[in-house]
């Protein structure tokens, strides 16, 4: 069953991208004791993720953080080398923090996965959005095909 309000994030290992190269993040770290927004894409460098998903994130990185929020991560079935390229590419400076979730695992423990094969582009994560407050879901919203609408973050800063 697809993640709902009032679940806990599923313990999971993801990958960031940092200086000292590829590091694994944990899920029950990330989570703890803050609030955190994390939205998923289909797949990094593809045209509405980088063309107006993760840029709306990064715009109104300061007011999450005036709503409280401690972390905005994005995350995207692809590699942790990938993720930290595109964040590189579109300027994200600390404000988003980037995680790869290569082999779909934390996607498909959230029952968020999209069989993207027919496409030739494998197993991606649908879009989606979340927000979590120490670790249980409080906000979440999921784009019927093609859409991009409940996950922008304008949408979600209304919601907060």
């Amino acid at each position: 069953m697809t993640i709902k309000v009032g679940d806990k994030i599923p313990s999971a290992k993801l990958m960031q991208a940092t200086a000292d190269g590829p590091q694994e993040v944990s899920t029950d770290e990330l989570f703890s004791g803050k609030t955190v927004v994390l939205f998923g894409v289909p797949g990094a460098f593809t045209p509405t993720c980088s063309a107006k998903h993760l840029p709306g994130f990064l715009s109104h990185a300061a007011e999450f953080k005036a709503k409280g929020v401690d972390v905005v991560a994005c995350m995207a079935v692809n590699d942790v080398f990938v993720m930290g390229a595109w964040g590189k590419e579109q300027g994200v400076d600390g404000k988003v923090t980037m995680l790869a979730d290569g082999s779909a695992s934390f996607t498909q423990a959230m029952d968020l996965a999209l069989d993207l094969t027919a496409r030739g582009l494998g197993m991606r994560c649908q879009r989606f959005v979340l927000v979590a407050k120490d670790g249980v879901v409080t906000h979440v919203a999921v784009e019927e095909g093609g859409a991009f609408e409940v996950s922008k973050a304008e949408t979600v800063l209304a919601a907060l």
